[in-house]
């Protein structure tokens, strides 16, 4: 079943792509340049009709589509060119696909919204680096950091500005520990070391979900102490499970401890004693259990739809203008890239592990999906849209004058050759990655 959630990615960015290609094709429309072809898919065509002066295509390859205009190689001037159109037309023209893509993602962030609700986050500490701020406030793995300097944090960005504020200052910090508020206090450090931040911690955000059990393999510590598949834990002694984190970093916190975990099956509650293993893993659930998370959503009221909309857009583009950055500073492996193929497999894991209904996920990815083929194509590099409004920028700064259609064209060839041979060189590891069995999702 997993190869069939595979295939959903070939409608998916053919969609995506379709819509990001009928952007340029209504701007060309509205420039007054001739459209010469349509085309839905990539060639070789497969069927074609003419109305007016353009064809509308079909084409074999059922990814994405084109549009051919008149002018674009850069030798035609003609009044229907895009040649013969000013440089705010042309930026428009080729800026259009990924506006396209730009409100399509929001259209569809805003059905999420407003059909799937919203969910809370409770933010952990996963790391404390020894001889830190941290560790001299006596922060844990596994603490759960609910205000600072007076402020409510339920995001793991809310922390980094109000360290950087109080940075060399006392700052108020409140922990949740086995279900205890506890006040301490931090120093952050004005000029800290390289990759320990201010305080010396790693923090994640976890959302409110109940936690599943899904498998209890017959010689795992969950299965030893009776836990059953579809066993949902709603706490440890006493202490409320609101999500992963909750549970399993009460459980390694206790690691060698006798606890009791209570769950509800078939609708009833069930007190399990356990002693909990001395060698729990950090990074696999903590009794060799398999586990599912069933997010919590809850309906938004119509007059804070339009608000949350445009955090979350903006706060998922902000997050992935830093994994762009990331990969220009050389911080992200190329491996962690993919292409078609790797965005098979990926929509093919989240699929199968989402316990989101279908649309939902759906939407999810082609929202995140949307958005990054907007930005991707606004990049600066020969070939793609964003290196073409390079060359018009360039235009506009030297007042007009334009760069030689023969230079520009074969600064565009170079870029492609060399963008064909980078997208080569991800389906190699695309396939690497599927033979070995390796997941995008680690």
């Amino acid at each position: 079943m997993g190869f069939l959630y595979a295939l959903y990615i070939i409608p998916i960015l053919g969609f995506l792509i379709f819509l990001h290609e009928l952007g340029h094709f209504v701007m060309a429309r509205r420039a007054g340049v001739l459209v010469e072809e349509f085309g839905f898919g990539l060639p070789p065509r497969i069927w074609g009709i003419k109305r007016g002066d353009t064809i509308y295509s079909i084409n074999a390859l059922p990814i994405g589509g084109f549009v051919r205009v008149k002018g674009e190689d850069g030798k035609t001037f003609d009044g229907d060119s895009m040649q013969s159109k000013t440089a705010g037309q042309r930026a428009q023209f080729l800026a259009a696909g990924s506006i396209m893509n730009f409100v399509t993602a929001f259209i569809i962030v805003i059905l999420i919204v407003a059909f799937q609700g919203q969910t809370s986050s409770n933010v952990y500490i996963t790391e404390v680096v020894p001889n830190s701020p941290a560790a001299a406030a006596g922060w844990q793995m596994g603490d759960r950091i609910v205000a600072a300097g007076g402020e409510t944090v339920d995001n793991a960005d809310n922390l980094g500005p109000l360290t950087e504020d109080f940075a060399g200052q006392e700052l108020p910090v409140t922990v949740v520990r086995a279900g205890q508020e506890i006040q301490t206090t931090v120093v952050p450090r004005a000029d800290p070391p390289a990759g320990e931040g201010r305080t010396g911690i790693a923090l994640s955000g976890f959302r409110i979900a109940d936690i599943e059990v899904s498998e209890t393999p017959a010689d795992s510590a969950a299965a030893a102490a009776g836990l059953q598949d579809g066993d949902v834990i709603t706490a440890v002694d006493d202490v409320q499970v609101t999500n992963y984190m909750a549970y399993a970093g009460y459980i390694r916190n206790h690691a060698g401890q006798s606890v009791d975990i209570t769950v509800k099956r078939d609708g009833d509650p069930v007190t399990i004693p356990l002693t909990v293993p001395a060698d729990v893993p950090e990074n696999d659930p903590p009794l060799g259990e398999g586990l599912v998370q069933n997010l919590k959503f809850e309906n938004i009221p119509v007059s804070q739809i339009p608000g949350e909309s445009v955090s979350l857009f903006a706060s998922t583009i902000q997050q992935m203008g830093q994994g762009l950055l990331s990969l220009i500073r050389g911080e992200t492996p190329l491996d962690d890239l993919a292409g078609p193929i790797g965005m098979g497999q990926l929509t093919s894991e989240v699929i199968s592990e989402s316990s989101l209904p279908l649309w939902v996920t759906i939407a999810n990815l082609m929202f995140i999906l949307s958005l990054n083929l907007g930005l991707l194509n606004l990049l600066p590099l020969p070939a793609l849209d964003g290196g073409r409004l390079f060359f018009v920028a360039i235009e506009v700064l030297r007042g007009g004058r334009r760069v030689s259609p023969e230079k520009e064209g074969m600064v565009h060839f170079v870029g492609m050759v060399l963008l064909l041979t980078l997208m080569l060189g991800i389906a190699f590891l695309d396939v690497e990655r599927l033979i070995s069995g390796n997941s995008l999702l680690e």
